[in-house]
């Protein structure tokens, strides 16, 4: 499973990415992480709002820091 958090890098996008690792450590999926932090890209990929996360490509998570619980209800 590869999620991939979007945003600058602030302390928000660091809380959302240990909350999709947390998710995936326990849940026991084999996960990677991708970080974009080009503003470039975040605008391409038609994100307006940071931090955002999605997983396997598909946008989940848009302006905020979702919880665990949160992020685990959005599994596939």
């Amino acid at each position: 499973m590869k999620f991939t958090i979007y945003g600058s890098g602030c302390a928000k996008c660091k809380q959302l990415t240990a909350h999709a690792e947390q998710v995936a450590t326990s849940e026991g999926i084999e996960y990677e992480i991708e970080k974009v932090t080009d503003m470039a890209e975040i605008i391409d990929a038609g994100i307006m709002r940071t931090p955002a996360l999605a997983i396997d490509g598909n946008l989940v998570i848009e302006g905020k820091v979702a919880s665990s619980d949160e992020i685990r209800k959005l599994l596939p």
